[in-house]
């Protein structure tokens, strides 16, 4: 069963998902490998399965039970989910700012945050691909 820090920081990276106006095939299974690492139930895989189904955005989450280590976790994930399907567009950028904003992380551990998770993800696509 999820708790409500693991469903919120799923919900955020649907959000993000959705950013580019669809869920790409490389976003949902990021998600299902998520749902499988947080040991979602059935029950909870569906459900989330189901919110992901129609567009979301990040102001249809609340965040402000999330603990601030939740709060890096969720920033670090979404920056892997909008590189994911090859391409990390402006808005999905747009989007990552604004989710930091709204998990309330300073600006300059934001920037940090984004760009380590952004090497990361860089490093790591290559290895998705083969």
């Amino acid at each position: 069963m999820l708790n409500e820090s693991k469903k919120k920081v799923l919900e955020l990276l649907v959000a993000l998902a959705w950013a580019d106006g669809r869920i790409a095939e490389e976003e949902t299974e990021v998600l299902e490998a998520m749902l499988e690492s947080f040991d979602a139930d059935e029950e909870d895989a569906s459900a989330l399965r189901q919110w992901a189904a129609q567009p979301r955005t990040l102001e249809e989450v609340d965040t402000t039970s999330l603990s601030p280590s939740d709060a890096v976790l969720a920033l670090s994930q979404a920056v892997f989910i909008t590189f994911v399907d090859g391409v990390q567009t402006p808005e999905e950028l747009d989007l990552l700012g604004a989710l930091a904003t709204k998990l309330e992380i300073p600006e300059a551990e934001a920037g940090v945050i984004l760009e380590q998770s952004a090497d990361r993800a860089k490093a790591l696509l290559p290895m998705l691909n083969s």
